[in-house]
């Protein structure tokens, strides 16, 4: 509760946290927009491949033309102004900078830039859930080895899940269930980016107008962000990963009732899970209070006085009495990220990151797949990612989700039906590749392995 105070502080002193940043999309602009209201906060240099576009996107957000005229890191560093490069490696290695944010969104690019940080000495922050999914906990145990700070990205639902959990594990209950709403049917799953807008109510002119990614939310709609966020909450958690999400139809008055055990008149497989709720009934009806922008925590009294104390404080709980729930209705994405920032900055503190490797999500066909055709990865054509519990996927030999992307099929898939390594053609020599290998070797072994 004081992280503004030390970031006023840390401005009083002269001793700015310095910031670098590589992407300048949605994400990235949205934080920094807050930057410049952000006392104790210099962003050195940003770096996206068109720094034009990020340019634009500082114009586009209100930064004043002359905060980010430098010439080079070092002048940035000098001036207290903002430079803008294109090259994400050079800001790692700069002696100017203390965290870098990778907001790139590509799995195989975060491990190379998380790697990097580790040899450069730089904390990192991960927007880039999909690279935390792919591999995750052997980045946070590099991370560790490094003595570097790992964290997942305050503003995406994983990291304020975390924060939730934690608050209800500190405050003395027991985690019943976490996750986060969404929109979802079944049909969603076999979605393309070429009828996803009709399911937004756009037509492809207006999100063409509006800059909108087709591929990009195409992944938030069928199934597969979901299954990256929840893998990441559960191997940042130690809550288990459901054989794939359940995705019911809840609202918020009825979450402690519905996210519990079966074995108490709930769903839940067992005590202690990732779930994602529906905003949507399966028959297309909006349900009542929905949760669609928010994350929320399910959580049990386990004693008649804590079941009393919820009754006397007006909690909403199941008809027992002995579960209830809390709930954030949004999240602001990078208008937040700034919380993950001051955490590390001035804490030496991740707003979330792997402690064991729960969850893992699995490239699944949407279509009957033949073979020769090219995998196009997340929200593409052909696969969406499934959650799995990681010993189950290992198991199985699922084919990760962050690498199906530009991959042949050796042999046709059936729709519905895991990717494995085997149906594949892959480049076993690939960074991200063997990095993730090293991981089934790592954690394989067993579900639920805690890192050192």
């Amino acid at each position: 509760m004081n992280l503004f105070a030390k970031l006023q502080q840390r401005a009083a002193d002269g001793k700015p946290v310095r910031v670098g940043m590589i992407g300048a999309g949605k994400f990235g602009s949205m934080y920094l927009s807050q930057v410049p209201r952000t006392p104790g906060i210099h962003m050195v240099g940003i770096a996206d491949l068109s720094p034009d576009r990020a340019k634009a996107a500082l114009r586009n957000v209100g930064w004043k033309e002359d905060n980010f005229t430098a010439t080079s890191l070092d002048s940035a560093a000098k001036q207290g102004n903002t430079a803008i490069i294109d090259d994400g490696m050079a800001l790692i290695k700069s002696p100017h900078i203390d965290i870098i944010i990778d907001a790139t969104g590509n799995p195989a690019i975060g491990i190379a830039h998380v790697l990097a940080c580790c040899e450069h000495g730089k904390h990192i922050v991960m927007v880039n859930v999909e690279a935390d999914a792919l591999a995750g906990p052997l980045l946070k145990k590099r991370a560790d080895e490094a003595g570097i700070v790992y964290s997942l990205a305050y503003g995406d639902q994983p990291a304020l899940i975390c924060e939730m959990v934690d608050w209800a594990r500190a405050a003395g209950f027991s985690v019943v269930a976490a996750g986060k709403g969404t929109k979802y049917l079944s049909s969603y799953h076999s979605s393309t980016p070429d009828t996803v807008w009709q399911h937004y109510g756009l037509t492809a002119e207006d999100a063409a107008k509006g800059g909108m990614n087709a591929q990009m939310f195409n992944s938030f709609l069928d199934g597969t962000k979901s299954a990256i966020e929840m893998a990441s909450v559960a191997n940042a958690t130690g809550l288990s990963a459901p054989t794939g999400l359940r995705f019911p139809a809840v609202g918020v008055d009825d979450l402690a009732r519905i996210l519990k055990p079966k074995s108490d008149g709930g769903i839940l497989d067992v005590r202690g899970q990732v779930e994602v709720i529906s905003s949507l009934e399966r028959d297309t009806r909006p349900v009542f209070r929905d949760l669609r922008w928010g994350v929320y925590v399910t959580f049990a009294a386990d004693s008649e006085y804590v079941a009393r104390c919820f009754r006397e404080y007006g909690l909403v709980t199941d008809p027992s009495g002995q579960y209830s729930a809390m709930y954030k209705p949004y999240h602001l994405i990078g208008l937040e990220l700034g919380i993950t920032v001051a955490s590390i900055g001035v804490r030496g503190e991740s707003t979330g990151a792997p402690i064991c490797w729960n969850g893992d999500v699995v490239a699944t066909a949407k279509r009957d797949l033949a073979a020769g055709e090219v995998l196009d990865g997340e929200g593409g054509f052909t696969v969406y990612g499934k959650l799995f519990p990681a010993q189950e996927s290992i198991a199985l030999g699922g084919l990760p989700l962050g690498l199906a992307h530009g991959v042949k099929l050796l042999k046709p898939v059936k729709a519905g039906q895991a990717v494995s390594w085997s149906d594949v053609a892959f480049d076993a020599n690939s960074t991200a590749v063997k990095f993730r290998r090293e991981m089934e070797q790592v954690f394989g072994a067993a579900s639920g392995i805690k890192l050192a």
